[in-house]
């Protein structure tokens, strides 16, 4: 009676998660911001401070620091609990924000861009994590729809905003705007995020060793992805040299990891059938996603012809339909299920993605515009059931890991994505203009009809491989994803709180016929 009564509409405890969204939306505003803000205020940074060679590491090392450290955060999260991750990840957030409106040439912002990116990654992964604690299964897709919005609208707004603040307030602006919202998230956090005392218990072990391997290894590995073919040639030295060091470090993860009480990789994360299907499928729909999000506006301008403002438009229509799609897709799961619902929006996302080479050239506006509200909508169904649907097979005390285990993957296939669809564009173009260069060159050309023609084709190839992950992410979902998903029946707690303390969880609780007994329904 006393958690109905709490719990009531306009209650203490309904105030309180309120409070807790609030911050948890705030939060997911900053990363998103930052992951965009800078993009159209690079000629203002490199007229000052120079360093036009390695400006892209601005976007690079911000990419490398998040996507390395969401496992590691994921395991602390569940280690640790939720707030100290959170509150740590947000303060060094905001201390990478400051340092970066301090520095003094490129080199420093760019080292300052990787703390930035540290504490991104506590970000990104714990607020998904908190989401799925604040809500049971029924109320998830709100809050899950809530923070698709924020993120779609801040991508969205961040090159404009950065753009205004670079042109009339000065480029170092667009860090310090982090510090008065990331401060009041901090404070709402503080004083209404109230996780459940926890009992006395042997203290929880973090594997620092762990996490120092998989950073290493990760930040080698994904250098290579992101360099190779751009600041050196993949058969080059360097290239062969960070791929066999990346190999090496895979190794000593492994026989760490093995080693480890409490591993930071647990291997139940690839044990489990409907973890390890989410990884893949949420992989292969970060490879797919650099298509639309990389290529299209470059398609929108230098064949279409449309400025940066309208090519920008042309691309945003995804953002829209998204979350509105996301959280209508709880109205389909139920239904059909989980993997079900997933699979028909990758259905409708792979005959979207085999349409856009079916386009005339140049074609209208209206078409690529279309196909791409079309497919915000296709995805928004793909990704979202998948995220609740392995977040609600878990516990409370392995939910943080296998939320940022998905999220991991997904970051992982767009920086594969980028890497291979680069390549396959600057092929393309070399091949149909006979000279050796880059589809970022021949976008500043003035338009001639070869050129045109050259990125038409280039962007068709890069939408025809998207169409190859997406029939990968749909074979792994049918064939390696189990038809009804191993749902818990476990409660949150009314302002984000676990179940029940995690140091009462016992070690064979990793395995699925744990202490937490799964009911096979969607």
């Amino acid at each position: 009676m006393q958690r109905k009564n709490s719990t009531a509409a306009g209650g203490p405890g309904d105030r309180r998660r309120g409070a807790v969204v609030a911050a948890l939306m705030l939060s997911m505003a900053l990363a998103a911001l930052d992951s965009t803000i800078v993009s159209t205020a690079v000629p203002q940074i490199v007229g000052e401070l120079g360093g036009f060679s390695v400006f892209s590491w601005l976007f690079s090392g911000y990419l490398l620091a998040v996507t390395v450290t969401l496992p590691v955060y994921g395991r602390l999260s569940d280690t640790l609990g939720r707030k100290p991750v959170l509150l740590a990840g947000s303060v060094l957030f905001l201390a990478g924000s400051v340092l970066c409106a301090c520095a003094w040439n490129m080199g420093a912002l760019i080292a300052f861009r990787v703390v930035q990116g540290l504490g991104g990654g506590a970000i990104q992964g714990t607020v998904q994590t908190l989401a799925a604690d604040l809500y049971p299964l029924k109320e998830r897709p709100r809050i899950q729809a809530k923070l698709s919005t924020v993120w779609a609208t801040s991508s969205v707004l961040g090159p404009a905003l950065g753009g205004l603040l670079a042109s009339y307030a000065g480029w170092r602006w667009i860090f310090l705007i982090n510090v008065p919202v990331g401060a009041v998230a901090l404070l709402l956090v503080v004083r209404h995020l109230h996780e459940p005392p926890r009992e006395r218990g042997p203290r929880p072990r973090v594997d620092w060793a762990g996490a120092l391997a998989v950073f290493a290894a990760g930040g080698v590995l994904l250098t290579w992805l992101v360099q190779g073919g751009v600041a050196w040639a993949w058969s080059s030295p360097a290239s062969v040299a960070l791929l066999c060091t990346g190999a090496v470090l895979i190794g000593v993860v492994v026989a760490v990891e093995r080693r480890a009480a409490e591993p930071i990789l647990p291997g139940w994360v690839w044990r489990r059938r409907t973890i390890a299907a989410v990884n893949l499928a949420l992989g292969a729909m970060g490879l797919l996603m650099v298509a639309p999000t990389t290529f299209l506006p470059t398609y929108a301008q230098s064949v279409l012809g449309l400025s940066p403002t309208a090519a920008g438009f042309v691309l945003s229509v995804m953002t829209l339909s998204w979350p509105v799609s996301a959280a209508l897709s709880q109205h389909v799961y139920r239904r059909i299920g989980f993997r079900s619902t997933a699979a028909l929006g990758m259905t409708a996302a792979l005959g979207l993605l085999v349409a856009f080479p079916l386009l005339p050239f140049p074609g209208a506006v209206w078409q690529p515009t279309l196909l791409s509200l079309l497919l915000g909508a296709a995805l928004g169904l793909f990704q979202l059931p998948l995220i609740i649907g392995v977040q609600s097979t878990v516990g409370w005390a392995e939910r943080g890991t296998a939320t940022a285990s998905i999220l991991f993957y997904r970051q992982i296939g767009q920086t594969v994505g980028a890497a291979v669809f680069g390549a396959v564009a600057n092929g393309v173009i070399s091949d149909r203009l006979g000279r050796g260069t880059d589809l970022d060159s021949v976008a500043r050309d003035p338009g001639a009809d070869g050129v045109r023609r050259a990125i038409d084709a280039a962007v068709d190839s890069v939408y025809t491989g998207a169409a190859c992950a997406a029939g990968l992410a749909l074979l792994v979902l049918l064939l390696l994803a189990p038809r009804r998903f191993p749902v818990l029946d476990a409660e949150p707690q009314e302002s984000g709180g676990p179940p029940s303390p995690p140091a009462q969880r016992p070690p064979q609780h990793h395995t699925p016929q744990g202490p937490d007994r799964p009911r096979h329904t969607d």
